[in-house]
């Protein structure tokens, strides 16, 4: 049977009948008709082998070669098909059909990931997801639509129509994982999508009607906000039986998890992490891999050209693309609060099937689990494309349920990715835009943040720890990542704060002038460096033109810091005595850039505040020398005099967030790496397109035995490593 492994002894058992028999026989050069009792045998008969890892690999080779002929990947779908429809029709009750599609399932993710992995064509026509016209079918069968199609729905169907039970457990999970594996074609693409890229399941998702769409949705993050777990003893079927007992497909032996990389393993998380749950980390990878997909598509467009003077028009074929809509996008965009009717906030009706969701736990969840990168790109989807959402989130008197998680992840920068430092700021950034955000985190005290170690921080405001979470990013950017998005989305969300801030903490407003200080210490290095190259340099020499950039944009930061000091001045002055303090306290790291051209408007407003409250604090007597108290005292008593004489007023600055015009190119990739890092199954580095990755080295071990680690503490195995 050329690559396939060789046939075992069979013990008392018939040849025929035997696992090992059935899976040489599938993945060999026969073809079984659809209506062949071969695939009875295949799918319910419990699959128990124990095949090393290279008899496993020369399985999946056999196959790959096999399969052009015997279409049995194309087969074996449309009998998943038919075991989703049976289950679907019987609600999920205990059948033979469940055990069947489990086994359908699996087979079908092992063989079509390894297809995928090795796929050279740009269409993927190693799968063969077809039949041959001379394949007889069942006469109760008529296979109208491609078989991509036909899988994808009724997959789509039982995951949207079938509860979570203990009976239906392992086959949603089987459904999840065979949908990452059907759609990790993407890996193979580059980020920027042309008209030409085929991806033939998650296309084929993408044609299906929208009130499946929103039920597949709706079903996903019901997954992810009840976190339905399902115990060891309570599992229906023996596919997730110990090593020592029969299991289906054990299937294609343990060495599946190790060659063909597909270790489903749901009893121990291979990462030690106990409270992970599988079901749902799988939905809502699924739903983020849905949600951010992004077709390209050619669009004709025939216009006429009018200049010949004869009056003669010539058709000219104009060629374009667009992006088409994404349905599972567009349903969670426009989900809705179950707890209100079929009208929005605003009374206006909704045509057409709606996402309803109980907005208060889907809150609450995402609050508990914002430590996890998946919940974080979840929160900033919703916020940033469901407005009914948004404003959920803004009138919800405990925003600290979700701040807090965001700013001690903030904090902990330094272990996070940058991607997910990024998503978090830009959340920020998108709640800043609302005043009575700004306002509220104000008025909500903390009565201490145990987990911020450089200062005490005993009863802070929410907003003051904002600030102040803000800053130490804008400084540990500086020192690390040296992104100038990062800066300006930090500043930004500061500058939105700015005119709303109230009784500002000591420490932050500290804070607030040294990072005036911290940033104009770059500017100048900046600039000495540009001034030390001017003898040896010409203008037009590129080092120059960069450090000419760099200064503009350091230029840009300083001036936007002191416009965030002069709304507080100019709006929220008399609420906020502890800015003033700190800035009379540090009043001379203003004075080098008083002639500053870009500068010199809005540091005449800082100095007329200073010039105000010096004044008075000179003409106050005072026993003894000035201390901390009594000079925040009397700032504190000047405050109810102040009335904002000489202040020039300045238009108040507005920052908001907008997506860029292809944010597919980064969310894509951005997905399929938390997809690997995070699903369960390795991918081929060598065949990932979509995104830079280490390829994978051999293992070394230490003098004592134990494989080596890397840096990061992650076993150096062979797995996709992302480049941060």
């Amino acid at each position: 049977m050329g690559g396939v492994p060789s046939t075992p002894r069979f013990a008392d058992s018939r040849p025929q009948d035997t696992a090992e028999y059935l899976i040489a026989t599938f993945v060999g050069e026969k073809s079984f008709p659809l209506a062949s009792d071969f695939w009875q045998k295949l799918l319910e008969l419990p699959l128990s082998l124990h095949w090393p890892s290279h008899r496993v690999h020369q399985a999946c080779e056999a196959f790959a070669q096999n399969n052009c002929y015997t279409r049995h990947l194309a087969k074996i779908l449309i009998h998943l098909t038919w075991c989703l429809q049976e289950c679907i029709s019987s609600s999920g009750t205990p059948s033979v059909a469940i055990m069947k599609a489990i086994n359908a399932v699996y087979i079908s993710s092992v063989f079509l990931k390894y297809l995928i992995e090795n796929a050279e064509s740009e269409n993927f026509e190693e799968l063969h997801l077809s039949l041959d016209e001379s394949e007889p079918l069942p006469k109760e069968f008529v296979l109208d639509q491609n078989i991509e199609n036909l899988v994808m729905h009724s997959v789509l169907s039982f995951i949207a129509l079938v509860d979570v039970s203990p009976h239906t457990y392992n086959l949603h999970q089987e459904l999840l994982n065979f949908m990452l594996v059907a759609m990790s074609t993407q890996l193979l693409s580059v980020p920027s999508l042309g008209p030409k890229d085929v991806h033939p399941f998650i296309d084929a998702a993408m044609t299906e009607e929208s009130s499946l769409v929103c039920s597949v949705v709706r079903r996903l993050l019901l997954n992810y906000i009840t976190r339905p777990r399902i115990s060891v003893n309570s599992s229906s079927y023996s596919i997730f039986s110990e090593e020592n007992q029969p299991g289906v497909l054990q299937r294609v032996g343990s060495a599946a998890a190790t060659i063909v990389l597909l270790p489903f393993n749901y009893l121990v998380s291979s990462n030690g992490e106990g409270s992970r749950n599988p079901l749902t980390d799988c939905s809502l990878l699924v739903l983020l891999v849905l949600i951010h997909y992004h077709k390209c598509v050619e669009n004709d467009e025939s216009i006429t050209d009018r200049s010949d003077d004869s009056a003669t028009s010539d058709s000219l074929a104009k060629s374009s693309t667009h992006f088409t809509v994404n349905p599972y996008c567009n349903a969670l965009e426009n989900a809705r609060d179950i707890e209100f009717g079929h009208m929005d906030l605003e009374g206006n009706a909704h045509s057409g099937p709606v996402v309803r969701l109980p907005f208060a736990s889907l809150f609450d969840t995402l609050g508990m689990y914002l430590a996890d990168e998946t919940a974080v790109l979840l929160l900033y989807s919703l916020v940033q494309g469901n407005s009914g959402f948004l404003e959920y989130v803004l009138v919800r008197t405990d925003l600290d349920t979700l701040l807090m998680p965001i700013l001690e992840t903030l904090y902990n920068a330094s272990k996070k990715t940058p991607n997910q430092i990024y998503m978090l700021l830009i959340i920020l950034l998108i709640l800043s835009q609302d005043s009575s955000f700004n306002a509220s985190i104000h008025k909500m005290i903390l009565p201490s943040v145990p987990w911020y170690k450089e200062h005490l921080l005993h009863q802070t405001s929410l907003g003051s720890l904002l600030v102040i979470i803000l800053i130490r990013t804008v400084k540990y950017n500086l020192s690390k990542l040296r992104d100038v998005y990062l800066h300006t989305t930090c500043l930004a969300t500061l500058a939105n704060m700015a005119p709303h801030v109230h009784r500002l903490s000591a420490y932050a407003s500290q804070r607030l002038v040294s990072l005036f200080y911290m940033l104009s210490r770059k500017y100048n290095k900046i600039a000495d460096r540009r001034d030390d190259k001017k003898g040896t340099l010409t203008e037009q020499d590129s080092f120059a033109e960069d450090m000419s950039a760099e200064l503009h944009i350091y230029t840009d930061f300083l001036r936007i810091v002191l416009e965030i000091l002069n709304a507080i001045l100019t709006y929220a002055l008399p609420r906020n005595p502890e800015v003033v303090y700190a800035i009379l306290h540090r009043e001379e790291v203003f004075q080098p850039f008083k002639s500053h051209p870009r500068f010199n408007e809005l540091l005449e407003n800082i100095y007329t505040v200073l010039d105000f409250f010096n004044s008075r604090l000179d003409a106050q007597r005072v026993d003894g020398e000035w201390s901390v108290e009594k000079v925040l005292q009397s700032i504190i008593i000047n405050c109810r005099s102040w009335r904002g004489d000489g202040l020039k007023m300045f238009t108040r600055l507005y920052f908001s967030y907008e997506q860029e015009s292809h944010p597919e190119e980064f969310f894509i990739p951005y997905v399929w790496q938390l997809v690997l890092s995070r699903c369960g199954f390795s991918f081929n580095p060598s065949a990932i397109n979509l995104f830079p990755v280490d390829l994978p080295v051999k293992e070394e071990s230490n003098d004592d035995g134990e494989p080596n680690k890397h840096q990061n503490g992650e076993l150096n195995e062979q797995r996709v490593n992302i480049d941060p």
